[in-house]
């Protein structure tokens, strides 16, 4: 069966403009691919972040759906962990000139930078908020029935992806 219900959009449209304005924005990216994620990871991370107009129409299974919120889950513990203490370091590269930008684009990319962790828990709190959409209709869908949640083990690791240590 698949969900098309109008929160679990609306939460899904919120992440994506989230991530494609503050986070995976012309500043960051190139730190960003830096993270060592699974290329399907990667794949399901878009097809949220890039891909929500299609799903949109065509909606998602409940399994699909947990599988992309552990991948945005796994993204965002990644990039806390990997990214954020060094974010400065890893976009000042080589350390050229060429590298740094100038006026407003420098003021922009240092915003960037220092919102990136405040930037980082918004999404966090989006995709639980996500999260927690998904599993009321899982319970409503399955109520004499085993829910899907159920039956995934690794949704338990979910929380030790959102909270940062």
């Amino acid at each position: 069966m698949q969900i098309k219900d109008n929160v679990v959009m609306s939460i899904i449209e919120q992440l994506s403009e989230h991530y494609k304005r503050n986070i995976s924005n012309r500043f960051l990216r190139q730190a960003l691919m830096r993270i060592q994620l699974e290329p399907h990871t990667r794949e399901l991370i878009e097809s949220v972040t890039e891909k929500s107009d299609y799903y949109a129409l065509q909606g998602y299974h409940l399994d699909e759906l947990y599988e992309r919120i552990l991948a945005l889950a796994e993204f965002i513990y990644h990039a806390r962990k990997d990214i954020e203490p060094n974010l400065r370091v890893i976009l000042s590269g080589s350390g050229s000139r060429s590298a740094i930008p100038s006026g407003n684009e420098r003021v922009l990319r240092d915003m960037s930078v220092n919102n990136f962790q405040s930037n980082l828990s918004i999404m966090a709190d989006l995709v639980n908020k996500l999260y927690v959409a998904v599993i009321d209709i899982d319970n409503e869908l399955n109520a004499k029935r085993t829910p899907v949640h159920s039956t995934l083990p690794r949704l338990k690791e979910l929380g030790r992806f959102l909270v940062p240590r």
